[in-house]
């Protein structure tokens, strides 16, 4: 496996975890204060740290022109992703967190990536392999084991139901945002976390929604500036080396964080649902850690915009002077056949006719 995919394996299980420990800790301000104002200050700490963040560069001068800007194309994918996994998504997660036990909804989180993986696949015509479809069953199965209520009516727990709601909308803003992926980061998550959450706050204001102490507002904040801002830029890091379905798939480790925390907090402890699915999940997990692809494939005349560097195989062209660290310009790839171990990345998301 190539250094930049472990890299991006890395970046995804970080995310993971800063997004894992968010549905305990959500569940805990939830006693505070209601769902959509608490939506509207965890997206508002997403949008205000990261822009914190682009703030200092600038300040200071760093990581200029490393990255490529939006463009006017890339706000109608913007503006999908903000409204799917911006505003609908996080409202949605927050009802239904009131009637889901903690634990219990850190493992269901797992199913966005069983969404985003099917999203990509049948929407996007992303290649998934034999061993990223396993960890697809094996996922959602965990997640029918949780979403299961023997007692209710209809055999269902509608919060449970609620937050599988939420993971498909998720996952339809992971897809958007694959779409803009090669561009910066920090500027997609300052967009959407600031204009989702002003959208929640202002939706709050105008149903009588009370607000919480200061110390509330801040905590909220500052779980939204890590569990929401910077997970979705390391998230966003990693859609490029892994493209989007396996990227999702790790992701869906992060409901091992919010599961152990759960406990702490709640002394929540597990049913049988929950110990049958606990494994299916880990398994799922596993399986596309060690990942092998790769076969002859052709790269067609491309023109476009992103950071990258020139030592990838990819990036060949030449600039004038001394060699210069990861950069952000528009450039050209010439048509190219060969072999190598790849993912599907910015540069590799060719069909494949056929999955192994």
């Amino acid at each position: 496996m190539k250094q930049s995919h472990i890299s991006s394996i890395i970046q995804s299980l970080i995310a993971a975890l800063l997004f894992g420990v968010s549905a305990p800790l959500a569940k805990l301000l939830l006693g505070e204060v209601q769902p959509i104002p608490l939506a509207a200050f965890l997206y508002l700490g997403s949008g205000l740290g990261v822009l914190g963040v682009k703030l200092f560069q600038r300040i200071n001068k760093q990581g200029l022109n490393r990255e490529a800007q939006i463009k006017k194309p890339d706000y109608l994918w913007l503006a999908g992703a903000m409204i799917a996994g911006g505003i609908a998504a996080p409202i949605t997660l927050l009802f239904s967190l009131q009637n889901t036990p903690a634990a219990t909804a850190s493992l269901l989180l797992s199913f966005e990536g069983v969404a985003t993986t099917l999203i990509a696949f049948f929407a996007f015509k992303e290649s998934i392999s034999q061993r990223a479809w396993w960890a697809i069953t094996l996922i959602t199965f965990a997640s029918i084991f949780l979403s299961l209520n023997l007692n209710a009516e209809w055999g269902f727990s509608l919060g449970a139901v609620g937050i599988i709601a939420a993971c498909v909308l998720w996952g339809i803003d992971n897809n958007f945002t694959r779409n803009i992926s090669a561009k910066d980061p920090l500027t997609i998550v300052t967009i959407k976390g600031l204009g989702a959450g002003s959208f929640s706050l202002a939706m709050a204001l105008v149903l009588g929604n009370k607000f919480p102490a200061g110390d509330v507002i801040v905590g909220a904040l500052l779980l939204g500036s890590l569990s929401y801002g910077a997970s979705i830029v390391l998230f966003i890091h990693a859609m490029r080396g892994l493209g989007v379905a396996r990227t999702s798939a790790l992701f869906s480790s992060a409901p091992l964080a919010g599961i152990l925390l759960s406990f702490l907090l709640f002394q929540e402890y597990p049913s049988w649902m929950f110990i049958i699915a606990f494994p299916l999940m880990i398994i799922g997990t596993l399986f596309l850690v060690n990942e092998d692809h790769g076969h002859d494939h052709a790269h067609d005349m491309t023109i476009h915009e992103h950071a990258h560097a020139h030592n990838d195989g990819h990036h060949e062209h030449e600039h004038h002077g001394a060699a210069i660290p990861k950069h952000s310009h528009v450039h050209k790839h010439d048509e190219l056949i060969h072999i190598h171990h790849h993912m599907p990345d910015l540069h590799h998301r060719h069909i494949h006719s056929t999955e192994s």
